[in-house]
C-alpha cells in the first residue's frame, strides 16, 4: 500500500480531530494520531501552555482532548519527562551536594511526582472540580510517574536534602498523600509540606513561596526546584535552578 501523500494525512487527521470533538461531547472514547500534521492547532497550542503564554484556561479545548489523551497515554508524555529528569540529574551531577546536609531540591508532587491521569481522562480533562479530585486524591491511589522516581533516588544518592512541597490541603489530604507516596516509591524524603489551613485561598505562588523562604531561613539552600506548574517555580527562594516537567491536562495560577 502506497504511503499517503501530506494532503492525504492532513485530511485523515482532520476528520479524527471532528470525531474527537463530536466523541467527546458524547462522553464516549476518542481517538487522535500519533505524530503528523497538526490541523486543529493541538501542538501549538500544548507549546503555549508549556512556555507559559497560554494562561487561565479553564480546560482543555474541546478540539484538543483526542490528542492531549494520546500525548499522555501513548508515550511521549514519558519521553519528556524522562528528557525533563535527564537534564536535572545532569545539573545536579554537576553541582554535587556540600557535606553539611544543608544543599536541597524541593519537588511538587501532583503530576510531578504523583500522576493524577486516571481522574483527568476520567472528567475528559474538564475543568477542575475541587470536590471530585479531594474524592480522589484521599484513595492515595495515583501512580508514581516512573522518572521522576528515579530522579528522587538519584537526588538522596547525591546527598542533597529532599523536600516535597504540594498544595494538597493538610487536613484533609495529609495522611493519604503520605501513604500514596511511600506505596508510590518515594520513601525517605526530608519533609512533607502541604497547604496548611493558613493558606487556604492563597495562590500557589504566594502559598509555595512562603515554604521555600521559611526552608532558606533555616539554613537550607535551595539548588533547584522542579514543578509541572509555572506557579511552582516562580515567586520568592524559587531556587538556584527551576524545571518545569510537562502537563497539557490543567493550569494552577
Amino acid at each position: 500500500m502506497a504511503a499517503l501523500t501530506v494532503r492525504q494525512r492532513w485530511l485523515v487527521a482532520l476528520l479524527v480531530g471532528l470525531l474527537a470533538a463530536v466523541q467527546v461531547a458524547d462522553g464516549a472514547p476518542w481517538f487522535w494520531p500519533p505524530g503528523g500534521d497538526d490541523p486543529g492547532g493541538c501542538l501549538s497550542w500544548r507549546v503555549m501552555v508549556e512556555a507559559n503564554n497560554a494562561k487561565f484556561w479553564r480546560a482543555v479545548p474541546a478540539p484538543c482532548v483526542g490528542y492531549v489523551w494520546a500525548y499522555m497515554s501513548w508515550g511521549q508524555y514519558g519521553r519528556d519527562v524522562s528528557s525533563a529528569t535527564d537534564q536535572i540529574a545532569a545539573y545536579a551531577s554537576q553541582t554535587p551536594a556540600a557535606g553539611d546536609g544543608l544543599d536541597a531540591w524541593v519537588l511538587d508532587i501532583d503530576d510531578t511526582c504523583l500522576s493524577n491521569l486516571p481522574y483527568y481522562q476520567a472528567k475528559q480533562f474538564g475543568a477542575y472540580d475541587p470536590t471530585a479530585f479531594k474524592a480522589w486524591a484521599s484513595r492515595g491511589t495515583c501512580p508514581g510517574i516512573p522518572a521522576m522516581v528515579r530522579l528522587f533516588w538519584t537526588l538522596k544518592g547525591g546527598g542533597f536534602r529532599v523536600f516535597l512541597l504540594s498544595g494538597r490541603d493538610e487536613e484533609a489530604l495529609g495522611a493519604s498523600t503520605a501513604a500514596n507516596l511511600a506505596a508510590a516509591g518515594f520513601a525517605g524524603y526530608d519533609r512533607l509540606i502541604l497547604r496548611s489551613a493558613a493558606y487556604r485561598g492563597q495562590s500557589s505562588v504566594v502559598f509555595k513561596s512562603a515554604e521555600r523562604r521559611r526552608l532558606v531561613e533555616e539554613g537550607y539552600r535551595i539548588r533547584g526546584n522542579v514543578g509541572d506548574q509555572w506557579s511552582d517555580l516562580q515567586g520568592d527562594c524559587a531556587g538556584d535552578r527551576v524545571f518545569k516537567v510537562p502537563n497539557p491536562m490543567y493550569f494552577v495560577p
